[in-house]
């Protein structure tokens, strides 16, 4: 084969992935599913109480670098926010005011998140953007309220890329979770998994088999293969249906061992996006049998003219070949730093690096007057939540915001300049507890930002 032809080929099949119509009926299923996903787990997390322990109660709050700005509304905003969220996932869900639904979740759900990142998880950051995506993405012109509204609007067809891009950013997950598993302490010692798997020894039938190290090793080389694999074999139509069942498979057994909340069950479902457009107008024809629809609310694709191509606006195209490009390079941005990853944590959030690591640790803050010379110490516990506290103590620049907030409120009180030391013991992937933090630091002179945090003492010192 030539340069020419591959050359050809390869530009051929960029044009099919993005411009070329195809059927609309697995985009209006993720917009379904997706929907629903995001409403129960909206009420799922207030029914728990969740919104006050996480958001209300808590005296502090550890914003992102970047996003101070961002805070707490208080009870009534609090509230209304979720409100909000959960009105716009139903929006989202039934096809109703759909762009300004899917607008006003992803504002409200990212907004929510970037409050506190004591409780980040891949996962939310996984919804924000797909819901970032779906604000562009013409879900609503089948099976929608919006199409019964406005019929004008229905389309058997979308340009390909609005489904492309969704199949894209599930690889990026499942692929960079498999990259970020090959290394020496997950293949070759199996941590984290040998301290976590024997805590789950209670169970039945399986219960002995998980407290041994071969279950240990077993669990993780499959879950590296299975990451790294599981999308190309989502994509060959012969097997898609093996794939899928190892899909199932795979997130129930992450569910019943592990507490990681909803997430399974939206990996599972977004992953029907893969699935052959024939299935889904199926799936959708039976939803609206059920539903007692008529069936013209599913648009049947033109068949007439397969060499046709669907205008897709510069905007849009340069908009998400930017996400892409972000999405692609912003995983391995912790090259850019000396020291362990998983010891710093500099380039560890939002690049998919999932259960990789058991760490927990111990501070505590030693402030000192320069004036009087007087000294004290500070437990963390007296401010924050515990869930804060066990969060904070293992990662930099959350103890970095904490003296911060000590240096402000004595500052409040007329102490000026308070010295703030950290005194820090962290426990990494079962190694013996070693000094984190240089204790002779004066953290209220560090800022925070994106340069190494020459602070942080070496894993191996």
């Amino acid at each position: 084969m030539t340069a020419i032809s591959l050359h050809s080929r390869l530009v051929n099949a960029l044009r099919s992935a993005w411009y070329e119509p195809t059927p609309i009926a697995p985009l209006v299923t993720f917009r379904i599913v997706f929907g629903l996903m995001m409403a129960i787990s909206v009420v799922r997390f207030w029914a728990n109480g969740w919104i006050r322990e996480f958001y209300i109660e808590p005296e502090v709050h550890f914003t992102y670098y970047g996003f101070e700005w961002v805070t707490a509304p208080g009870p009534v905003g609090m509230y209304a926010l979720f409100g909000i969220m959960l009105a716009s996932a139903i929006g989202i869900m039934l096809g109703w005011r759909y762009r300004l639904s899917a607008a006003l979740f992803f504002l409200s759900f990212t907004y929510v998140e970037l409050i506190d990142k004591t409780y980040y998880l891949n996962h939310y950051y996984f919804v924000s953007l797909v819901a970032l995506l779906l604000c562009f993405v013409p879900a609503n012109r089948a099976f929608s309220l919006d199409m019964l509204r406005k019929p004008t609007l229905a389309a058997g067809e979308v340009p390909a890329w609005s489904v492309t891009i969704l199949k894209l950013q599930l690889a990026i997950v499942y692929i960079y979770a498999g990259i970020a598993k090959l290394n020496a302490e997950w293949l070759l010692d199996a941590m984290p998994l040998r301290i976590w798997l024997p805590a789950q020894s209670h169970l039945p039938v399986i219960g002995g088999f998980l407290s041994t190290a071969f279950a240990a090793y077993a669990f993780s080389w499959m879950g590296a293969l299975y990451d790294l694999t599981i999308v190309f074999f989502l994509l060959n139509a012969r097997t898609r249906p093996w794939a899928y069942i190892a899909v199932i498979g795979f997130h129930m057994i992450t569910w019943m061992l592990f507490p990681i909340g909803m997430f399974p069950f939206i990996m599972i479902l977004s992953t029907l996006i893969f699935f052959s457009p024939t299935f889904h107008t199926r799936l959708l024809e039976r939803l609206a049998a059920v539903l007692r629809l008529r069936l013209n609310t599913i648009p049947r694709p033109d068949t007439s003219n397969t060499t046709k191509i669907l205008p897709v606006p510069r905007i849009i195209t340069g908009f998400m070949a930017v996400f892409i490009v972000i999405q692609v390079l912003a995983p391995w941005r912790y090259l850019l730093y000396p020291g362990d990853l998983f010891w710093t944590e500099q380039g560890y959030r939002f690049s998919w690096r999932v259960m990789l690591m058991e760490k927990a640790g111990y501070v505590v803050f030693h402030v000192e007057d320069p004036i009087t010379g007087k000294r004290w110490d500070v437990m963390p516990g007296d401010y924050l939540t515990p869930i804060q506290e066990k969060m904070m103590s293992t990662q930099p620049d959350m103890i970095l915001q904490f003296a911060h907030f000590l240096e402000e409120k004595y500052r409040a009180e007329g102490m000026n300049d308070a010295i703030v030391r950290a005194e820090a013991y962290v426990t990494l992937n079962g190694r013996g507890s070693r000094l984190f933090i240089d204790d002779q630091v004066d953290l209220t002179q560090e800022r925070d930002g994106f340069r190494h945090k020459k602070w942080i003492v070496d894993l191996n010192q």
